[in-house]
């Protein structure tokens, strides 16, 4: 078996980091992500370090599945440590990555412009965008027989997320002693998979094959709603908690996120502009097509002008409503906040306000971002409600809201503060954008020649063990490893 070392997702969801030794001395990272949560704090492998503490002198290459902060969010210090070879990626993710990176840069290292644009053109020089479906070779640097390629294939997570392929050749790792000949061995590892028919993006397919395998199991041990019943599900929260004229904080993720939460939005407010949901304190019925959706990120706003345009990598179903003249991400209901002032404006009115109104912020987790700000000032009021769309890592604000909201006198800490939890909360499991047990399984069902080894990452404790039995009793031929 080729060897791999695991510096992340390991003993969690987050800090992806991976490293495939291709030959004794020769490997490929791929990605090279932030902890976030409870995973930030502690000792072992997934522990608070933003430094790269693993060694890089055999390291000939960079491959990025996509670019969420716990996929990328290292990338510059590991430019820093002084990694100068290739970044491979999808054309999609090298659209996206550098205002990824030059956020990440702002809210955690220097806001000097000059570092950033240094950091950003030492990125432009080394990335290397890959077609989907397209063997790219990787040069190494050793004269021996090894000999890499790699292959980017939807994965379905968020626009420009990828599964790798690598195949090796020739090396010393290829035939292990004792082990039939191959002249190539195929190693996948699945970054974060996504559930099938999410919108905008096509569902991922399986490899054909696989000798080795690395697999999230951030849902290994549950399964997601389908997407018409989560759409139902969505639209029948949404008019339930705007039935009292009361805000709806939802908490997403600039990117990925928030593009597919407008792209249900406007899909609701087509089908159903006419339909009451809500009451004016006078008396005066309020309709879907009058609700007001703001999107309090900066951030989100560039990605999603970034996704406009990406149009060409859109799903059909997508391409097929922007023909007929509709908008999925720009609608007339959606006001941008751009600036800090108009954003604390906004959270002040919205505490004074009776008239509804859905707002979407970052971060995700609540552990950060414009969303605190609404949190603190609107978690106390009873009218309100927090609506979750997405995973809550332990240690995180929007896990302690989820635990504690039905507790008596349930409160959730920013910044050293207690804030009581008063708002009504509610969890939407099938907007996760990540694949459910059912998905991860038929990843594996789905290939024609099955992996011999799976590695399971990037899942709590639990969602491993379970995921690991299950792939067992169907695969038991496998040797399934929880590193």
């Amino acid at each position: 078996m080729l060897s791999i070392k695991h510096h992340g997702a390991v003993q969690g969801v987050t800090g992806s980091c991976h490293e495939l030794f291709v030959d004794s001395d020769q490997s490929v990272l791929v990605d090279c992500g932030l902890f976030q949560g409870a995973e930030t704090s502690g000792s072992g492998a997934d522990s608070n370090r933003l430094e790269i503490d693993f060694d890089l002198s055999a390291v000939q290459a960079l491959v990025i599945t996509h670019v969420h902060i716990d996929h990328v969010g290292r990338l510059p210090y590991l430019l820093a440590a002084g990694f100068t070879g290739p970044i491979y990626c999808s054309k999609p993710s090298a659209a996206l990555l550098p205002l990824v990176i030059e956020d990440a840069l702002k809210v955690g290292v220097t806001r000097n412009a000059s570092i950033i644009k240094a950091c950003l053109d030492r990125l432009a020089s080394q990335l290397v965008p890959l077609d989907y479906k397209e063997w790219a070779n990787i040069p190494l640097t050793s004269n021996n027989a090894t000999k890499v390629q790699v292959r980017l294939c939807r994965a379905g997570h968020i626009l420009g997320s990828a599964y790798v392929i690598f195949r090796v050749e020739g090396g010393d790792f290829c035939r292990p002693k004792g082990t039939p000949y191959k002249k190539y061995w195929d190693v996948v590892f699945s970054g974060d998979l996504g559930a099938p028919y999410s919108p905008l993006l096509s569902a991922p397919q399986s490899p054909y094959r696989a000798d080795q395998l690395v697999l999230e199991s951030t849902y290994g041990n549950r399964n997601h709603e389908n997407r018409a019943t989560r759409r139902e599900h969505l639209q029948q929260s949404l008019e339930h908690a705007l039935s009292d004229s009361g805000t709806v904080l939802i908490p997403a993720f600039s990117i990925g996120r928030t593009q597919e939460l407008l792209y249900e939005l406007e899909h609701i407010i087509h089908q159903n502009k006419q339909k009451a949901v809500s009451r004016t304190r006078s008396g005066v019925s309020l309709h879907w097509e009058d609700i007001d959706i703001i999107i309090d990120s900066p951030l989100a706003s560039r990605f999603t002008k970034v996704y406009h345009s990406l149009a060409n990598f859109w799903d059909s179903e997508a391409k097929r409503r922007v023909s007929s003249g509709r908008h999925p991400l720009s609608f007339e209901q959606v006001t941008t906040i751009d600036s800090h002032k108009t954003h604390l404006q906004t959270v002040s009115y919205l505490q004074r306000q009776t008239r509804p109104a859905i707002v979407i912020a970052a971060s995700g987790m609540c552990a950060g971002g414009r969303i605190v700000n609404y949190l603190k000032a609107l978690l106390g009021d009873e009218r309100n409600d927090i609506l979750f769309v997405g995973y809550q890592a332990a240690g995180t604000p929007g896990r302690d809201i989820l635990r504690y909201h039905d507790k008596p006198n349930g409160f959730v800490m920013f910044d050293g503060e207690r804030f009581d939890i008063n708002a009504k909360v509610q969890q939407i499991s099938g907007y996760s954008a990540h694949a459910g047990q059912r998905d991860l399984l038929n990843f594996i069902k789905r290939m024609r020649v099955k992996p011999e080894r799976v590695h399971l990452v990037h899942g709590d404790d639990g969602a491993k063990r379970t995921l690991k039995k299950m792939i067992e009793i169907d695969h038991p031929e496998c040797d399934v490893v929880v590193p």
